[in-house]
């Protein structure tokens, strides 16, 4: 049996199909050579007559693709400057505010963004202690000296109510996995403003159960890096959940956990 024939349909022309612009396809060639290192954070791209001459595009193409680029903050122009465009390898703060911003206007509630946090963070916990690495304990160590310098000098509870978020941060970054890390940070970007507008309130309403708080968060955070530096990877895990369970609950108190989150103050 013959195989049937594809029919074109009728009343329609083929010219939505159409071959890429010089500048789609230069855009795509510069940022390929941003995703694979051979143009690196920090690097200028050479003057537009070099660019011109190595692609064999037209000054408007090339402008074209530099615009592209910078809008998508993969390049940082300064405009009258000689040194040219420079490349921006983008972090993980790039997309954490444009998606704290669709899970506002998704309706998302902080009970919510608190729950979505203990699918995260203990495994990331998890990771940090099986990889055990001499980096990662030393970058949990340095996060909570930072955050206990703070508790000594800072009495608004502004300062501190960062350093507690810088330590969360921390232990996701250190756990070695990328798609966590970028999960985590918009959720960390609604987290931190939260965790500072809490404490701040907290402190102001009952300042010794606040205390009382602190010293609890910093021996659980001293706990969880003896469990990093021991490799116990699965206590480590169960830990850091039973953990972020309570501090969801200190976060909560006198909030709405229906509440939808706000991240445009």
């Amino acid at each position: 049996m013959a195989a049937p024939v594809f029919s074109l349909p009728e009343g329609r022309s083929g010219a939505d199909v159409r071959s890429p612009k010089t500048a789609e396809l230069l855009t795509r060639r510069l940022r390929r050579m941003i995703v694979t290192g051979e143009l690196r954070d920090g690097d200028y791209l050479p003057r537009e007559a070099e660019l011109m001459a190595h692609f064999g595009v037209s000054r408007p193409t090339l402008r074209e693709a530099v615009r592209v680029l910078e809008a998508e903050s993969l390049v940082e122009v300064r405009r009258g400057s000689r040194t040219g465009a420079r490349i921006r390898v983008p972090g993980p703060e790039m997309v954490a505010r444009p998606a704290g911003l669709l899970l506002a206007v998704a309706g998302t509630t902080l009970g919510e963004v608190l729950v979505a946090r203990l699918g995260i963070e203990p495994l990331a916990a998890w990771l940090v202690a099986d990889r055990g690495s001499d980096d990662a304990i030393a970058a949990l160590v340095a996060a909570l000296d930072d955050l206990t310098a703070n508790l000594a000098q800072d009495d608004s509870g502004g300062a501190v109510g960062a350093g507690f978020a810088r330590f969360h941060e921390v232990v996701v970054e250190q756990s070695g996995n990328r798609a966590l890390v970028v999960t985590a940070g918009m959720i960390q970007e609604i987290l931190a403003r939260h965790m500072a507008t809490a404490t701040r309130s907290h402190f102001e309403s009952e300042p010794d159960e606040v205390q009382l708080q602190y010293r609890r968060a910093v021996r659980a955070y001293e706990k969880l890096i003896s469990l990093v530096r021991a490799g116990e990877a699965d206590e480590a895990e169960r830990f850091w959940r039973r953990h972020l369970i309570s501090a969801n609950e200190s976060l909560l108190r006198g909030f709405d956990a229906a509440g939808v989150i706000d991240i445009l103050e």
